[in-house]
């Protein structure tokens, strides 16, 4: 037997896998760590205000249930890996009443949203299968779709999101696996795609084969404008569609809880990939959101949420004028938490970011956000984490770094 005498003579480990190498991380988290400074109003993240959280209530729903001993004891133990029954019910129903009949079989709890999508991943996708997204599309997608090895393409979006008559004639040429999106909100834009197109959408997935992954994690911080139903309701949709869903934005991200809504086959697969990843979401987070939703009341805290989001909006849009160039253009969404902008031709956002950050003021670079083609002069801003008084502030200091930068 041949003994290693020192470290010297030990050869190198095996590398990483080429999908991890290849595969960058979220500029967005990389730019929450830069400006993790106190003096930097950060408009970068897609953080909820947490002034905002009902911490009262969350915390009086985790003492009842560690405070009963049978209770405790549960709370405190491996369970399903579909989820607790009381969680899955009250998530049934709160789909069904928005308009999507849904039972708690048709369930599977996730740790968070995120989980839902690597899940679907897993499920679906092989590597080279090819996976429709919006353009731009929420970065974290992007991702995740990378990492199974899928190949990425784009569908064109205007104002309104995804262009149908450009979704089929991708679908026809290119046999997509899936179609992924944040129909309602969208993170980066803060879009919302009309009824007309989801119909739209719902039919063209079901002349060509293909699922739709309904990503709807804003949907209920609506404060200006009615709702639109998912495209998981529209004639057509029933057989293909999935719809994920989060309580991070309306009751806390730290719990980690999202939910999987699918047809039977695929909720089952997405099942025995959870198992591999990590056997289930805590037991504890998710009978203390069974308890607040059974003893308080969620969709008057969201819309107490909502209405101070509207008003954080609004004060964004107030100064914005004031604070980039002429030729600048944004839109104005009626929920969510984010505004997308373009500054003329000519910026680079990308370019333009440090010099921001040397002013205390921090935003996300919308390059990143598209699968191919970026446009550099965008950019993402959440308007939901600081005061009115705050975002005046940080647009003045916005107006400074765009003003030294041209």
């Amino acid at each position: 037997m041949t003994v290693i005498a020192n470290a010297a003579e030990a050869a190198s480990p095996p590398p990483l896998a080429a999908r991890a190498s290849a595969i960058g991380g979220s500029p967005v988290r990389d730019i929450l760590a830069v400006t993790a400074r106190p003096e930097v109003i950060n408009f970068a993240g897609g953080l909820p205000a947490p002034e905002l959280f009902d911490a009262d209530g969350i915390a009086a729903a985790y003492a009842a249930v560690l405070g009963d001993g049978g209770e405790a004891r549960r709370a405190l133990q491996y369970s399903t890996t579909e989820g607790e029954p009381a969680l899955r019910a009250a998530i049934a129903e709160r789909t069904t009443v928005r308009g999507l009949p849904t039972g708690p079989d048709d369930v599977l709890v996730t740790t968070g949203s995120q989980q839902g999508l690597s899940l679907l991943a897993t499920a679906l996708v092989e590597p080279g299968d090819t996976v429709l997204v919006e353009s731009p599309c929420y970065l974290a997608a992007l991702q995740c779709f990378a990492f199974a090895g899928a190949r990425v393409v784009p569908v064109p979006c205007d104002a309104d999101g995804i262009d149908p008559a450009a979704l089929d004639e991708l679908a026809a040429r290119e046999r997509p696996k899936l179609l992924y999106t944040v129909p309602t909100f969208q993170n980066p834009t803060g879009r919302t795609l009309p009824a007309d197109r989801r119909a739209a959408v719902a039919e063209v997935a079901a002349r060509r084969g293909l699922w739709v992954v309904e990503d709807d994690p804003y949907g209920e911080l609506r404060f200006a404008g009615v709702r639109t139903p998912w495209i998981a309701s529209y004639p057509g949709a029933e057989d293909r569609s999935v719809l994920l869903g989060s309580f991070s934005k309306v009751m806390a991200p730290g719990m980690r809880l999202g939910w999987l809504r699918a047809p039977a086959a695929l909720r089952r697969a997405c099942a025995v990939a959870k198992q591999a990843a990590d056997l289930h979401t805590p037991t504890v987070n998710q009978l203390a959101a069974a308890r607040y939703l059974a003893d308080r009341d969620l969709d008057a805290h969201v819309a107490r949420v909502a209405a101070v989001y509207g008003e954080r909006r609004d004060a964004m849009l107030a100064r914005l004028p004031g604070a980039l160039p002429a030729g600048s253009a944004w839109n104005e969404p009626e929920g969510g938490m984010f505004l997308w902008v373009r500054l003329p031709d000519g910026y680079d956002t990308t370019e333009l970011l440090p010099t921001a950050v040397a002013h205390n003021v921090a935003y996300v670079p919308g390059a990143p956000f598209y699968a191919t083609g970026p446009d550099p002069a965008t950019m993402r801003l959440c308007f939901v984490t600081q005061t009115p008084a705050e975002i005046a502030e940080g647009l003045v200091r916005l107006g400074a770094a765009v003003g030294t930068e041209g």
